[in-house]
């Protein structure tokens, strides 16, 4: 993986390996203002740095509201409707490959190796849990990628990294956590480097069993015992697991003009996305209190909320931009060049990266399925734990959660029944999320009513994305094994767990 980028962690992990001559004027050649590579930013520098670009490439407009959202059928496009059609530029898809690995991607590394050095693991832990949510987020939208060997380019091991298997990222994803979360709990730690938990080692740990769910989870229809014991593992695993919302992994903005919630930012100046129809149906049929927060009335007629069908070519879709619903005002910072359609709250709107709600309809799921030690009578209180989260999670109350549950068709059934019920839940808990909703969409088909628009480019919803251009001119050797071991590189070519 070619670069030219000189970023702070490549700083930092040559700082590792040189040592600076020694003269009486060396200190004279320093900028103490202006990191260089005998004097690399500090750690926690390197990680909020990290931890920004990751959130704002899970959370940020272009990967949300120009991919994943739309594919999730969260979101809809009502002006540029492309990619709500499945027409993606390969600049689109190019900075959705490339970027993580020239950019947080590294610096995690290089946390890592001052963490390892310093044999302080309360500041490698926490890089090695975020390294891997960047990497499960990647081979989920490509599958094979580079892993085992990616990020090894500055102590010159190799700049053409080879493919990973799927099942064999996944399998190190699940290693490296669970070394990760039994090395925490001694040393100092990132302290207000860490924009997250504040450097606090017993939520890293909870964030890691957690996320250690998701991959377990992730893999249940590709190899069901590695998940299940995965499972069972992370349920068990020292530390424990999130207890509440407070342990949420999350990055809350200041909302400053420079540090914005990435939605918020993109609404300051635009106003042509909506809320999808397949999303908004659901939550008018079932009262659900997280619809005036997560949509705002339609321009047409202040008292309805209503949805755009996706997949609509532009004369089509220019009709919503009245008739259907904004996304919530919560997300809206202010007067926008169209009007004012929230408040300057909106920037401090937190991105969430992993949530009590997810795990709760993880552990729902896996006790549902007779998975990770947990009896099927258990399901029941992890979805109403997992739906009450949720609502308290955007800004609804525990009343509202309980009122929505006592109704027939939320209240859980159990059976087949209740494992649509739970998918439905978690698929609606991952608003703004819309990477991991296609993700769960993708390997259980639910909610079922998700389908191409009318005017998309193609006749199913994508199964994954296309390799980066660059790709096949820097490292088309190990692209071409990828290929030819994955399968064809097109949209269509189900993924190793995508079953």
């Amino acid at each position: 993986m070619k670069t030219t980028r000189l970023s702070v962690a490549l700083l930092a992990a040559v700082a590792l390996t040189v040592t600076a001559c020694e003269t009486d004027l060396t200190g004279l050649n320093v900028n103490p203002n202006n990191p260089s590579i005998d004097t690399p930013p500090p750690p926690g520098t390197i990680f909020t740095n990290a931890v920004i670009n990751s959130t704002n490439y899970v959370g940020g407009a272009g990967f949300q509201h120009s991919g994943f959202s739309l594919l999730a059928q969260h979101t809809a496009q009502s002006q540029y409707v492309d990619e709500d059609r499945y027409a993606y530029r390969a600049t689109t898809l190019d900075g959705w490959f490339n970027g993580p690995y020239v950019a947080d991607l590294m610096d995690y590394q290089a946390v890592y190796l001052v963490g390892q050095a310093n044999k302080d693991p309360n500041t490698w832990g926490p890089a090695r849990v975020m390294q891997s949510m960047v990497f499960q987020t990647m081979t989920d939208i490509w599958g094979d990628i580079p892993y085992s060997e990616a990020l090894q380019g500055t102590s010159g091991s190799t700049l053409k990294p080879k493919y990973d298997a799927q099942k064999d990222i996944y399998y190190g994803m699940a290693k490296t956590l669970t070394e990760a979360v039994a090395a925490m709990g001694a040393g100092a730690g990132l302290g207000n480097g860490d924009q997250i938990y504040g450097g606090t080692a017993a939520n890293w740990r909870k964030f890691g069993n957690a996320l250690r769910l998701r991959i377990a989870m992730r893999m249940q229809k590709a190899d069901a015992t590695k998940a299940n014991a995965e499972l069972a593992a992370a349920i068990a695993a020292p530390g424990g697991l999130m207890t509440s919302n407070a342990d949420n992994a999350k990055v809350v903005w200041p909302g400053d003009g420079t540090f914005d919630n990435p939605w918020s930012a993109n609404f300051s100046t635009r106003d042509d996305y909506r809320m999808s129809k397949s999303l908004v149906d659901v939550l008018v049929a079932n009262n659900d209190p997280r619809l005036p927060i997560f949509a705002q009335p339609t321009v047409a007629d202040p008292t309805k909320y209503a949805g755009e069908p996706n997949g609509l070519d532009s004369p089509t879709a220019s009709p919503y931009m009245t008739a259907a619903s904004r996304i919530g005002a919560i997300f809206y910072p202010g007067k926008t060049v169209y009007g004012t359609y929230g408040t300057t709250d909106g920037k401090k709107t937190p991105t969430y990266l992993f949530t009590f709600a997810e795990q709760n309809f993880i552990l729902a799921e896996a006790a549902n399925r007779g998975m990770g030690g947990l009896s099927t009578a258990a399901a029941k209180g992890y979805y109403d734990a997992g739906v009450t989260a949720s609502i308290t999670q955007w800004g609804g109350t525990a009343a509202q959660a309980a009122a929505y549950l006592a109704q027939p068709a939320v209240a859980y059934q159990g059976g087949a029944a209740g494992l649509t019920q739970i998918l439905t839940e978690k698929w609606v808990a991952f608003f703004t999320q819309g990477h991991q909703a296609w993700s769960d969409w993708r390997r259980t088909g639910i909610p079922a009513n998700l389908v191409p628009g009318p005017k998309a480019t193609l006749s199913y919803i994508p199964r994954r994305m296309m390799y980066a251009t660059t790709e096949q001119t820097v490292n088309s050797e190990k692209l071409a094994e990828a290929v030819a071991r994955q399968g064809a590189d097109a949209m269509n070519t189900r993924m190793w767990w995508d079953k």
